[in-house]
């Protein structure tokens, strides 16, 4: 089997992270790429290794440096996020279709990266006013944060038709219905056709 790749991307909020983990929780054959990130933890939910690798901004630079990433950015600023390539070879090793839960930028670097071997979902949230009280309501963020991250998102939204598929989450169980059945149809189609 060659491994494919499945990138969710979306504004912060709009659920991608919660549909990702809904895809993991069902496909035996996926696993998750744990992104880099220069960011403190949330809370204590959060775990390095499993949540996303937290590694200092030095650190970061220096694997820049060294050309181990397939995509990074600075998200915010000061706060990078990154896809290592070692991550994807990982997952492949183990004979699974690596998932990513990436920003829109992200995203689309990924894209570019695989081509075919790779499926861009774009969620989306059925508005922007939606997405202001998801923000609010996770309660992860200060308010200044809250209000950039809906300012980055109306800018995001225009790249939804850079991608392969969007879903619009404003139901979340038609949202894991339609992502599970895009995950199924695209690692099912013969490599051979790739």
């Amino acid at each position: 089997m060659q491994g494919k790749i499945i990138i969710f991307s979306a504004p912060s909020g709009a659920g991608k992270t919660t549909i990702v983990k809904h895809l993991l929780q069902v496909n035996p054959h996926l696993g998750f790429s744990i992104s880099a990130c220069t960011r403190d933890k949330r809370g204590r939910k959060e775990v390095h290794g499993k949540d996303y690798y937290f590694i200092t901004p030095e650190e970061f630079r220096q694997k820049i440096e060294n050309n181990e990433f397939v995509e990074w950015e600075e998200v915010y600023e000061g706060a990078f996020y990154g896809t290592l390539k070692s991550e994807i070879e990982r997952i492949w090793s183990n004979g699974k279709h690596a998932i990513l839960d990436v920003d829109v930028k992200g995203g689309l670097h990924i894209k570019e990266f695989y081509q075919d071997r790779a499926l861009a979902v774009f969620v989306k949230p059925p508005s922007i006013e939606a997405l202001a009280q998801r923000l609010v309501a996770r309660a992860t963020d200060s308010a200044s944060s809250i209000s950039s991250r809906v300012f980055k998102a109306k800018f995001e939204l225009s790249f939804e038709n850079k991608f392969d598929k969007v879903i619009v989450n404003d139901n979340l169980e038609d949202a894991f219905r339609k992502a599970e059945k895009l995950v199924n149809e695209f690692i099912e189609v013969e490599d051979s056709v790739l």
